[in-house]
């Protein structure tokens, strides 16, 4: 099995927090996660997929937890919402009685709008909310997984550790990263994904929102994930789709709240405020998915297409994401985007200081792949080192504080 960097975080929250919530996409290992806690920090374990035990806390959630008593698992919460109530009633007794209430409920649900819904209403300030993520592919090598380090002596050891070629690499974008796939490694991608989508569509999206047209939906989900990588500009899907504008953007919502995809919010300072893109990228959190749903299959075919350069990006921003994610740290990423088609593909603001992120798909680079990084030299925030993320077997100096370094590196 496969070791969870994120799993110290959750055992961290239980350790501070009344209530623990793990969310994310469905697959990403949630309720694997919790039954090895279950047995490691003696919580209770009740599972809502079980339609007995769901019918019972719908109809009556008081007696549900006096049967199935604190501290317990409470996996796919999202299907009793009315669970979420006595919750902060029982939280907030043992509060008032004993003057701790810390490690009560660990829950976990696919990231639906009843369920942080439900959770905003409640539990607002009683609640930790871990997002969790496919595998890194540092989880799949089986290495340390630290935050993505500005520092390019920390970057050169860590790409040092496992190497990664361009085959693998390309492999491990079509493959994505879902912790069942590397569990069997005998099972063939693309079922695995056929099977997904079709119960994300028919139990996930159907129950938050009016699907009327589910063809529609999926040419939506297959014309987006074509476009990972890239502006979402609503109105170009819109007429694609043949669908309203309102439609299109109800639609972003579901995949958002489902951890399906990210929107990378364009970086913005006063002084920059007329010539920078307002729209967000859209990146799917999963490459395998994206694969998937726009066809490309095969690793040779994605190497010599049109969509090599956004896959690479799209790999490169999440698996950096993961590593703030799984170490419980707030990801502050932009992109910069003006409108002299000056591009920066990752901004990231840590400490007061700025970051940037090139990702790219060859080796060798020199001082003009880097000349959109001066764009933000007269940014209020100090500027630290900058990297050109890519296909480079070892790091080397563009310019000062900008290095190229190796994908293993992240």
């Amino acid at each position: 099995m496969i070791a969870r960097t994120i799993k110290k975080e959750i055992i961290k929250s239980v350790k501070n927090r009344p209530v623990t919530l793990i969310t994310g996409a469905r697959q990403v290992g949630k309720s694997t996660i919790c039954y090895e806690l279950k047995n490691e920090l003696g919580f209770a374990y009740v599972s809502l997929d079980d339609i007995r035990l769901r019918e019972e806390a719908i109809n009556d959630p008081e007696l549900f937890l006096e049967i199935h008593h604190w501290p317990i698992i409470i996996d796919e919460i999202q299907h009793a919402p009315k669970l979420f109530s006595v919750i902060e009633a029982i939280v907030n007794k043992q509060k008032m009685e004993t003057g701790s209430n810390y490690g009560m409920f660990i829950l976990t649900g696919s990231e639906t709008y009843e369920l942080l819904s439900g959770v905003s209403e409640s539990l607002a300030g009683r609640v930790s909310i871990i997002r969790m993520s496919p595998l890194s592919m540092r989880e799949i090598k089986g290495q340390e997984e630290n935050i993505f380090f500005f520092d390019p002596l920390v970057l050169a050891k860590r790409s040092e550790q496992f190497i990664l070629s361009t085959d693998e690499l390309f492999k491990t974008i079509v493959r994505g990263m879902y912790p069942e796939l590397y569990a069997n490694e005998q099972l063939n991608s693309e079922t695995f994904y056929a099977d997904y989508v079709a119960t994300y569509i028919e139990r996930d999206v159907s129950k938050i929102i009016n699907l009327k047209d589910k063809l529609k939906f999926y040419n939506f989900i297959e014309v987006l994930a074509s476009l990972t990588g890239e502006e979402l500009i609503y109105d170009k899907l819109a007429k694609a789709i043949g669908v309203s504008l309102d439609t299109i953007k109800a639609w972003i919502s579901v995949l958002v709240a489902g951890d399906i995809i990210y929107l990378l919010e364009p970086y913005n300072e006063i002084s920059l405020i007329k010539r920078v893109v307002k729209r967000p990228k859209i990146y799917f959190n999963d490459t395998g998915l994206a694969c998937y749903l726009a066809h490309l299959n095969d690793e040779k075919v994605l190497m010599k297409s049109i969509f090599k350069g956004r896959f690479i990006e799209t790999y490169i921003v999440n698996e950096i994401k993961k590593t703030f994610r799984n170490n419980g740290r707030k990801e502050n990423f932009y992109y910069y985007r003006d409108s002299n088609q000056n591009e920066i593909d990752l901004v990231i603001l840590e400490n007061g200081t700025l970051h940037f992120v090139e990702c790219k798909s060859g080796i060798k680079f020199d001082k003009k792949d880097a000349k959109a990084f001066k764009q933000l030299a007269t940014s209020s925030y100090q500027i630290g080192y900058s990297f050109i993320v890519c296909n480079t077997p070892s790091l080397y100096k563009i310019d000062d504080l900008v290095y190229a370094v190796p994908i293993s590196s992240i």
